[in-house]
């Protein structure tokens, strides 16, 4: 498969499912975290079949890794928690939130197209240029970068409940950004 149709259904997918479950007020469970990752190992399980390790590979994919790290803790902080006044813990994802969600699954999917069709042949000289070894690490590192952003802000979400889950409810209920 294409990294443009790779990047294309996997951000979709991702994309949506992290909107459904964050965008308005929403609870947050246990099963609101898991199901982001289980939708992360599915498309892990879809869309990767190799894992390329000659020459440059891992720097890319560690790169797309990295990228999505810290595109996890800026899509977190734009998701603030607060404990609410029956107790439980609850986030609020608004249009900056869904914004660089959508850039950046857009951001992806413009790149592998333009990789196809706009910028190919500079990318195949960027590749023998710095040992790449094709279509399935630029692949990788795109599905990495998701993967990365996910874990990420469900890492940063928990973390948020653990502190709120200390903190008594009140009727101004608290609030946590970070």
């Amino acid at each position: 498969m294409s990294p443009f149709l790779t990047a294309l259904i996997a951000s979709g997918v991702i994309l949506t499912i992290i909107l459904a479950t964050d965008l308005g007020t929403r609870k947050v469970t246990n099963m609101r975290l898991v199901r982001s990752i289980i939708a992360i190992a599915i498309v892990i399980a879809l869309f990767v079949h190799t894992l390329p390790l000659g020459g440059s590979d891992p720097w890319l994919q560690l790169a797309g890794i990295g990228a999505g790290v810290v595109c996890g803790l800026i899509a977190a902080v734009l998701l603030p928690a607060h404990r609410g006044s029956d107790g439980d813990i609850y986030t609020k994802g608004g249009v900056a939130y869904a914004v660089v969600w959508s850039l950046m699954s857009a951001s992806r999917v413009v790149f592998a197209y333009g990789s196809e069709h706009w910028f190919a042949q500079d990318v195949i000289v960027f590749s023998i240029e710095n040992e790449l070894s094709g279509q399935d690490v630029y692949s990788n590192a795109f599905v990495f970068m998701a993967l990365a952003m996910v874990l990420t802000r469900t890492a940063v979400l928990l973390g948020k409940r653990r502190r709120l889950r200390g903190t008594p409810a009140s009727t101004a209920d608290n609030l946590v950004d970070a």
